[in-house]
């Protein structure tokens, strides 16, 4: 399939920055609200506010490519459902990336990565 490569490149460095923003964000709301007064709005840093919006546009850019690989490999309603649902979730856009990988691979629509040899 023409494109698929690229596709599945951009989903998946997509899935890991999302993943990798939601779960930091998500460990310093618990730390936050448990421990450094969050719940008075004064308290929360600036960069704090900042990462919450800067994910949120991460997830939009998340949906795009998910949806133009969903598309590509022409996944059903439900999975591609799924699929974009695991950007909001910490943690869940590493398995939906895994099996996504898993599923490509299954299918014979991308290579298995092989190791290259030190020279």
């Amino acid at each position: 399939m023409k494109g698929l490569h690229g596709a599945f490149v951009r989903y998946r460095v997509m899935a890991y920055v999302t993943g990798v923003v939601l779960a930091s964000l998500t460990v310093w709301l618990v730390v936050g609200y448990g421990f450094l007064d969050y719940a008075n709005t004064d308290s929360k840093p600036e960069l704090y506010r900042l990462l919450w919006m800067a994910h949120g546009w991460l997830y939009v850019i998340y949906l795009i490519v998910g949806v133009d690989l969903a598309f590509r490999v022409r996944y059903n309603v439900g999975r591609t459902l799924l699929i974009l649902i695991a950007g909001t979730i910490p943690f869940a856009s590493f398995f939906a990336e895994a099996w996504v990988h898993k599923n490509l691979r299954a299918r014979g629509l991308i290579e298995a990565a092989t190791p290259t040899q030190p020279a």
